[in-house]
């Protein structure tokens, strides 16, 4: 039998300070993180929401140099932007906190402080790399090379963020200076301070392998991979001026490797909340050292090292900490069929979706978790997202619930009309969602989220049919008693919907409780037939969810496609260069300059323009591919250059072209036409 815990410590993996949240996170950690809290808080559980900001990763130092600003600026500006979407995405943290507050900075170097005391790290000197002209120490986010896994290049010296691989510096092919491409890397002997984690190889096997099969496979099988290799040290402390400054004699110029800082995070966050308001909260060691505590980690794919081995091995050579129970990671959410890069601006940001989409925070909340990534990496597209809002929110969902509202409205004035005697069909239906909260909570618990909000979207696809099935509206006049019974069962299944969708969609349901005038609303409530009271007077109906039109949607499209075309031209980088040839084989080509005289399209080839040239001997014709690219009207007048001693080509239609058009290849595919500064005689030659 599984424990039974006093309370539950949820943490999300805390976002980097060096740019706002995008879908890809809302979708791995914070929706679902945010899911399960609700379902606790609706369960009257203690239960306690941890967040808050990481500020110092390198990526924030990158960010200061690109912007030429201060790191603190960076991450001031950020943390704001990040707190404040959270907050109107209606993920409900109990505390989001940062990590460059006072009581972090003494938490964390006095949690590193009693680790040093007690002998539970190693100091060791060791080469690492740094730029061979400043001398700079060189962190592994600020070296990049080829991948050694997927061979990707631009991965980062701990991770490649195209197959997710943990990465060493030391594996990549050809690592550079990210931020001195020119500069050569050489390695130079440092001390740090490391986690000797082969030393709790043992304890780690048998606490995940052992005692964690209920994890998820993706994240028992990455557990597994690790622990069936020799764990090595893990540096503790870095060479660099950002960060929680190593707290022991002869560290100077070194800080908290931000893996060290950043968990210690959620226990310094919680710290802070307690001791500002004690009396609700209680003393913060009992969310994190009391073994009636369950604590659960939401995070994503890439974090599941550092949260089920590293911070693991961190609390227990602490030792007054509890594990974690379960750390239930998601796998990577793709959008339009392309990995999320923060680096490429290949994300949907979700500050700028609440200014597109005002109110829709619901809309979102829905399609990230019908399209969770909860085993395997998914995709988000833009279709499915308008599909998803108009095909199953608004034309189900909604519909439902606005059927049964105006109905009400028009046959009882809002009140809710009595129930009177049930046929076979009005029995099968309440049965169906009788048994709805048990369903929920297996799923729930067991952090199938997917599943569980396709579970309640079940219960709207009952209501809508029970309707369609009933047709009230149709045999109000011959059978006024039956249309009675048939709202009042579809209101209490409406009020049943308020609860069971509550966790997933919060805005909706608070807008459907004030049209119901639900005051009361809890877990232990779903599935009961007498929410409202027959004379229960409803507020005035409203749509719940509206059309999302196509405008809408292609306005996004055109966005990414904006930004495609803006990777692409910024990592243009030219072909190779052909192999070299000697100077009278260039001599053997016969190009001169040529006057468009006439340009046509040719008739069933959509790709060729026919065109007649004035070459200074006698006019030629030349057929070119370049329909897509001009119009005729566009190359009349214009001299162009030609290849005049290429054999002659017959096309299938009988065409004859006597030369080619010289062309110029963009990046992007577009053909450019090869013109002159200055006009000259056809057919003067190129030299």
């Amino acid at each position: 039998m599984s424990k039974q815990f006093k309370r539950t410590t949820v943490t999300s993996a805390l976002p980097y300070a060096n740019g706002p949240v995008h879908i890809g996170h809302l979708a791995g950690v914070y929706v679902p993180a945010d899911i399960y809290v609700r379902y606790l808080r609706l369960k009257k559980e203690d239960v306690l929401f941890v967040g808050g900001s990481d500020e110092h990763g390198v990526p924030v130092t990158i960010r200061a140099k690109k912007e030429g600003c201060t790191p603190q600026d960076v991450v001031d500006r950020y943390h704001n932007l990040i707190k404040k979407s959270f907050e109107e995405f209606g993920i409900s943290f109990d505390v989001y906190s940062r990590t460059t507050s006072n009581v972090h900075h003494r938490f964390a170097a006095d949690f590193f402080r009693k680790l040093y005391d007690d002998g539970k790290l190693k100091e060791i000197t060791e080469e690492q790399f740094c730029d061979e002209v400043t001398g700079e120490f060189l962190t592994d986010r600020n070296i990049v090379g080829e991948c050694p896994r997927c061979h990707a290049q631009g991965a980062y010296g701990d991770q490649c963020e195209k197959c997710g691989a943990t990465l060493s510096p030391e594996e990549l092919i050809n690592p550079t200076n990210k931020n001195n491409p020119g500069h050569g890397l050489v390695k130079r002997p440092t001390k740090n301070w490391y986690l000797p984690l082969g030393d709790y190889q043992e304890w780690l096997k048998q606490w995940i392998l052992d005692g964690h099969k209920e994890w998820r496979t993706n994240v028992y099988g990455q557990c597994k991979s690790w622990l069936d290799m020799d764990l090595q040290p893990r540096a503790m402390t870095r060479d660099l001026d950002w960060g929680i400054p190593v707290p022991v004699e002869g560290a100077d110029g070194k800080v908290l490797y931000v893996w060290f800082d950043a968990p210690i995070g959620y226990i310094s966050n919680t710290k802070e909340l307690c001791d500002k308001n004690p009396d609700r909260w209680g003393r913060w060691q009992q969310w994190w050292q009391d073994d009636d505590t369950r604590l659960i980690h939401f995070i994503g794919k890439d974090n599941i090292v550092f949260h089920c081995l590293i911070f693991p091995v961190m609390m227990k050579a602490h030792g007054e900490y509890i594990m974690p129970d379960n750390v239930p990671a998601n796998e990577f959410l793709n959008l339009e069929n392309d990995k999320i890069s923060t680096s490429r601006n290949w994300a949907v940001w979700l500050n700028e979706y609440l200014v597109d989409f005002p109110g829709k925070q619901d809309v979102l909340r829905y399609v990230l978790t019908a399209n969770a990534p909860e085993t395997r990496d998914n995709n988000f597209t833009w279709s499915d997202f308008q599909a998803r809002n108009n095909n199953e929110l608004v034309a189900v969902y909604g519909n439902f619930v606005n059927r049964a509202l105006q109905l009400t409205k028009k046959y009882y004035n809002g009140l809710v009309p009595g129930c009177g005697e049930l046929t076979d069909y009005d029995k099968e239906t309440l049965k169906a969602f009788a048994d709805v909260k048990g369903e929920l909570e297996k799923l729930l618990d067991n952090f199938k989220f997917r599943e569980a909000q396709k579970e309640a979207m079940n219960l709207a696809r009952i209501g809508n049919k029970y309707l369609a099935d009933c047709e009230p509206w149709k045999i109000i006049k011959t059978d006024a008693a039956r249309v009675e019974t048939i709202l009042h069962i579809a209101l209490q299944l409406v009020a049943n919907l308020s609860i069971a969708f509550e966790p997933f969609l919060p805005f909706s349901s608070e807008r459907l409780r004030r049209m119901l005038k639900m005051e009361s609303f809890e877990w232990n409530q779903l599935g009961r037939t007498d929410l409202l009271a027959m004379g229960h007077q409803l507020a005035e109906p409203e749509l719940l969810f509206e059309k999302i039109e196509d405008n809408a949607i292609q306005a996004q499209l055109d966005r990414l496609e904006a930004i495609k075309k803006a990777n692409e031209e910024a990592n243009y980088v030219a072909n190779p260069i052909k192999p070299i040839i000697g100077f009278e084989d260039f001599e053997k080509l016969d190009i001169r300059v040529g006057t468009v005289l006439e340009c046509q399209r040719v008739p069933k080839m959509k790709k060729l323009l026919q065109f007649k040239i004035a070459d200074g001997l006698q006019n030629r014709t030349i057929v070119s591919g370049i329909a897509e690219h001009y119009t005729p009207e566009e190359l009349v007048g214009k001299q162009v250059l030609f290849i005049a001693n290429l054999a002659p080509r017959t096309f299938k239609n009988g065409l004859v072209s006597d030369g080619m058009i010289l062309s110029a290849e963009n990046y992007d595919g577009k053909l450019a036409v090869t013109s002159l500064l200055r006009e000259v005689k056809p057919g003067s030659e190129v030299k």
